[in-house]
């Protein structure tokens, strides 16, 4: 009698790793693994990792240690993703009990390294380095969300921001064929889905191994596929953007406006020092593109704050980088330095409080430029895709197109299915999100 083999996944982190574990689970489920809820009910569990934040790995450990009485039961573990990629086989060391170490330049071998775990190997590794040109391509994808549905068209890094632990740990850059990307997106919508996003750690970094297309002319193509209703990207890097992608958004309806472009800071000086290969003016020529599209494209970024060396005149020149974009959100961070990054070695003399009241004050500053920006919206119409429903509230919770959170209500008896469209007036607005009411 064999024992069933269950498994058990937590996610920790981005997007991308989100879908990663999609794909991973698909890949167990055809490797004959059945999903549990719950680690005891496991025989195998798994934990994609995540590095980008400091103290990630020690989170992972702690994880691992408050689960290792279950290793006695004979349950199986496995780390994955960048803190296995960033740690190696150290984890062996600090938690004998797991059984497979395996970074995301490496998913495409789990059946093999899986049969090996299965056959009793203590210490089974995928470690590739950067050398790699494969990508992790499967037609058995999980996919967890009913509404969207996420395709990794490129992986990996080659920028080397000074910050950043990403191209040491996914590796360097490798695109799919559009070809690929086109095949799964018509298989995505034959599924069901209206709502597609590409991703990856640069998505308009991408460029086609068959010299077929170009990153807008992906986006066109995706767009144009009959069904679709939404196609989103992220997360773009300012080095790759060109004014084809704003074109592109303007003349496929299909295209959602809004672009994710990090800045990261507002001065030269330390952009220089995160090695963003960019400078401010070269940043605010690609955003003058966004804001002269024929419809209203939302910008979102990325800021770092307190990066080592920063000053507070350079603080300023990121706080006036605020008002002369007007982001429409704005995820901060404080700057924390990460294993084997360049920036390890700068000096960083900026205290965590001072870190801290930098980080404070510009959110605080973007959270009146949010409800300026939102209060616009009260009286028009949009289109809003439904993605929940709040019922303490009685509200039907969804996401526009410039992907702006939306809580609507109805006067109608039958609740909308998830994933289903309506159109509403707005009538309300907050620093995150607008309210309104469903138009019948």
């Amino acid at each position: 009698m064999t024992t069933e083999k269950t498994f058990y996944l937590e996610t920790f982190g981005c997007q991308m790793n989100a879908h990663d574990s999609e794909k991973v689970i698909g890949t167990l489920v055809g490797e004959g693994y059945r999903q549990v809820e719950n680690e005891v009910d496991a025989s195998l569990i798994l934990y994609n990792t995540c590095s980008i934040r400091d103290k990630a790995e020690q989170k992972v450990f702690n994880r691992l240690n408050d689960y290792k009485k279950l290793y006695k039961s004979g349950k199986r573990f496995a780390v994955l993703g960048c803190v296995a990629q960033q740690e190696g086989e150290k984890i062996f060391e600090r938690a004998p009990y797991v059984s497979l170490v395996s970074g995301s330049a490496s998913y495409r071998k789990l059946p093999e390294m899986l049969a090996r775990v299965e056959a009793g190997e203590n210490r089974v590794t995928g470690l590739d380095d950067r050398q790699t040109d494969e990508t992790f391509e499967t037609e058995l994808t999980s996919r967890q969300s009913p509404f969207r549905a996420y395709i990794t068209i490129i992986e990996g890094c080659d920028k080397f921001c000074a910050y950043c632990v990403v191209p040491y740990t996914r590796g360097k850059e490798r695109s799919r064929t559009s070809e690929s990307v086109l095949e799964e997106a018509r298989r995505i919508i034959d599924q069901g889905y209206t709502e597609i996003q590409l991703l990856g750690q640069n998505v308009n970094s991408w460029k086609d191994p068959e010299g077929k297309r170009s990153f807008a002319e992906l986006l066109a193509a995706v767009g144009e596929i009959a069904g679709v209703r939404r196609v989103r990207f992220m997360t773009s890097h300012p080095r790759d953007f060109t004014r084809e992608i704003v074109d592109v958004i303007d003349s496929v309806p299909t295209l959602c406006d809004h672009v994710h472009l990090p800045v990261q800071s507002g001065s030269t000086r330390i952009l220089n020092q995160m090695n963003r290969e960019y400078t401010r003016d070269w940043y605010l020529e690609r955003i003058s593109w966004i804001k002269a599209a024929k419809r209203r494209i939302a910008l979102t970024t990325d800021i770092i704050v307190g990066f080592p060396g920063e000053t507070p005149e350079e603080f300023i020149e990121t706080m006036d980088m605020l008002h002369d974009v007007q982001y429409d959100a704005v995820f901060g961070f404080k700057y924390s330095p990460r294993p084997n990054t360049p920036a390890l070695v700068m000096i960083d003399s900026i205290s965590e409080e001072e870190k801290a009241r930098r980080l404070d004050v510009l959110l605080e500053r973007q959270h009146e430029i949010q409800r300026a920006i939102n209060i616009n919206y009260i009286g028009q119409e949009m289109e809003v895709m439904v993605e929940g429903f709040n019922t303490t509230r009685n509200q039907i919770m969804g996401r526009s197109s410039q992907y702006k959170t939306v809580n609507y209500t109805t006067s109608s008896l039958i609740a909308p299915a998830v994933g289903s469209y309506a159109r509403v007036r707005v009538t309300g607005a907050h620093p995150n999100s607008l309210v309104g009411e469903a138009i019948l």
